[in-house]
């Protein structure tokens, strides 16, 4: 049974003498671990050195003034601009939060209806990533951040949406306004 479960396992048939139940590697088996283990760190290595795509959003304090706004959403996009490259952004644009956030600050704890909304795209190394998130966890203007790993592709066309998006026509008459006009119409053309 020990025989097999060794042999399941690609572990040398050989067994140490001290016990029975403890397999031994040979000198072949350790040495292509090793080599498996040294392949495996040059992969992470690799991959902090290469430049991803972050996605980060954050809600800026809506109580800020706008100058205090824009100058925090500045701050954010130098840091960012000077660890990366900047693919895509939006400016702070004011918000309704779905539900309210509450957070513990010193003087006690704030709740958050409404905020100033932003993202910048950028494509930066891990290590770079690392210190804007830490730039944007030390901000105090930035209450909440969302931090996403995406596509230039993906951040180019969530630009354009929102530029058609704001080229609309925005809908001035409320639908039931129109319909009731509508209903009204019918009903005295039926009359006459």
């Amino acid at each position: 049974m020990f025989s097999s479960y060794i042999r399941s396992h690609e572990r040398s048939t050989h067994h140490c003498l001290a016990t029975a139940k403890i397999p031994c590697y040979d000198a072949a088996t350790m040495a292509k671990n090793k080599e498996v283990e040294t392949s495996a760190q040059e992969t992470l290595e690799n991959e902090g050195s290469e430049a991803r795509v972050y996605e980060l959003g954050f809600h800026l304090d809506s109580s800020l003034p706008i100058e205090e706004v824009k100058k925090a959403y500045q701050v954010m996009r130098g840091v960012i601009a000077e660890k990366g490259t900047v693919v895509a952004e939006s400016e702070p644009e004011k918000i309704q939060l779905a539900y309210t956030i509450s957070r513990q600050e010193v003087a006690g704890r704030r709740d958050f209806d409404s905020a100033y909304f932003c993202w910048i795209v950028y494509e930066a190394s891990a290590e770079d990533h690392a210190e804007v998130l830490g730039a944007a966890h030390a901000d105090k203007r930035i209450f909440r951040f969302i931090d996403l790993l995406t596509t230039k592709d993906a951040a180019r066309h969530s630009l354009e949406v929102r530029e058609l998006a704001k080229k609309a026509p925005e809908r001035a008459e409320d639908t039931e306004a129109v319909l009731g006009a509508e209903l009204d119409a019918a009903l005295e053309s039926a009359v006459i």
